[in-house]
């Protein structure tokens, strides 16, 4: 069963790919621009901060194994920047790897050789979930009460993909949001690792239990620079972890 493909009158996303290879750009853009999407490309992260003001991409393919600095040393830059979705790109299928990316706040993690089509899947199913950088840096609306989700001290803004304690305030990577989102909105309950993955990703997001508890250290640290002491998110030996609502 083929894909199908993008209505033509839809904005065409635009996608940044970082890797050295010509043949894998000449490749991600002859599968992806009949669906729809733009493909720019650059050899290396050196001029990352001017690639991101002059293109303003929706999604960046990144490639761990990049000539000079790696794509890992990269991510750290970009996210310092920007929190456009990432999926990262390796020859090696190491779960070091992979759990690396995911903590310096990669979306995604796809290893070469891969089938286009699974690209363009695990690229669908991030930009779901992902508002763009446009709709990031909108001031929110003061009459949408909706878009805040509150519990205790912690709020976090469904708009502008932001969490906020009390006076201070950080932008948040597409997964950190999409984790968050589901233990506020669920706040008191056991949540299973199953349960985390179905709820913030759905059934087409390719993760483990172990990408999951990645996930969760870096909320904590993420928490803790907000100034929240207590333990917010407790783990429930056996059986998951709970979202402290209270204080």
């Amino acid at each position: 069963m083929s894909i199908e493909k993008l209505p033509v009158e839809k904005p065409p996303v635009h996608t940044l790919v970082i890797d050295d290879d010509a043949r894998l750009q000449d490749g991600v853009r002859d599968y992806l621009e009949p669906y729809g999407y733009k493909i720019s490309a650059l050899p290396g992260g050196e001029n990352i901060e001017a690639g991101l003001k002059a293109l303003q991409p929706d999604i960046i393919l990144l490639d761990v194994m990049l000539p000079g600095e790696d794509g890992f040393s990269v991510l750290r830059r970009l996210r310092n920047l920007s929190q456009v979705p990432v999926i990262m790109v390796s020859a090696r299928s190491e779960d070091i790897d992979r759990i690396l990316g995911l903590e310096l706040g990669a979306d995604d993690y796809i290893a070469k050789p891969f089938n286009p089509r699974e690209l363009l899947a695990r690229m669908k199913a991030v930009l779901r979930r992902a508002p763009t950088e446009k709709e990031a840096r909108k001031e929110p609306v003061p009459d949408k009460p909706a878009g805040l989700i509150t519990t205790g001290s912690v709020t976090l803004d469904c708009t502008c993909q932001t969490l906020k304690i009390r006076d201070r305030e950080k932008a948040l990577s597409t997964a950190e949001f999409a984790i968050i989102r589901v233990f506020m909105e669920h706040a008191g309950e056991v949540l299973s690792r199953d349960d985390i993955i179905n709820l913030a990703f759905g059934n087409d997001y390719h993760v483990n239990d172990r990408s999951i508890d990645v996930h969760i250290t870096r909320l904590r640290k993420l928490l803790r620079s907000l100034g929240d002491d207590g333990v917010r998110i407790l783990t429930v030996w056996g059986r998951g972890y709970r979202w402290i609502a209270k204080g």
